[in-house]
């Protein structure tokens, strides 16, 4: 395995990195996020760039600098510009309603689905079939958006349920008599 550092990364205007051996904290103006490293991993901060390389000769640590690139670079967008995540509602009297920091569902169920935001997340309903999820935490984001869609996922035959926008639904044919 070669030592050499995987692609650095330019560090955006308006972020600050600060770092120690074991943390990465980088402030911008959403907010300050801090990434532990990997102890298989040491980086190089030079004024506007960031290097990773793997301090061990293995795949494994190789793997793992990818890995925390990657997470920084998230990190760094993260605290700039955020992430969303965009779902939709498809059915017949399917609705969403928002109500401070809780999401009322109304997906054909015999009661309303109440989801709860964790902090750091905010939503948006444009209209009542639209939910767009708001965070600078990329996972975080990501993990809310799975946690709603769970409570009725997309159906292949008439499209029902939630889904991501930008998810295609196979549909299927249904059954002939």
């Amino acid at each position: 395995m070669a030592t050499t550092s995987i692609k650095p990364i330019l560090i955006p205007a308006g972020v600050t990195l600060s770092s120690d051996k074991k943390f990465i904290t980088a402030a911008g103006k959403l907010g300050e996020m801090t990434l532990e490293l990997h102890q298989d991993v040491d980086f190089i901060k030079e004024e506007d760039t960031i290097a990773f390389l793997p301090n061990k000769k293995t795949k494994e640590s190789l793997a793992i600098t990818g890995t925390m690139r990657a997470l920084t670079k998230n990190l760094m967008q993260g605290v700039v510009a955020g992430f969303e995540k965009k779902l939709e509602i498809n059915g017949v009297g399917y609705r969403a309603k928002l109500e401070g920091k809780v999401i009322e569902l109304s997906l054909g169920f015999s009661h309303p689905v109440k989801h709860e935001l964790p902090d750091g997340v905010s939503a948006e309903l444009p209209s009542n079939t639209e939910i767009i999820l708001k965070s600078m935490d990329k996972q975080l984001v990501g993990q809310v958006a799975a946690e709603i869609r769970d409570y009725r996922p997309p159906e292949p035959y008439k499209g029902k349920g939630v889904k991501y926008a930008d998810e295609r639904i196979k549909r299927k044919e249904s059954k002939k008599a």
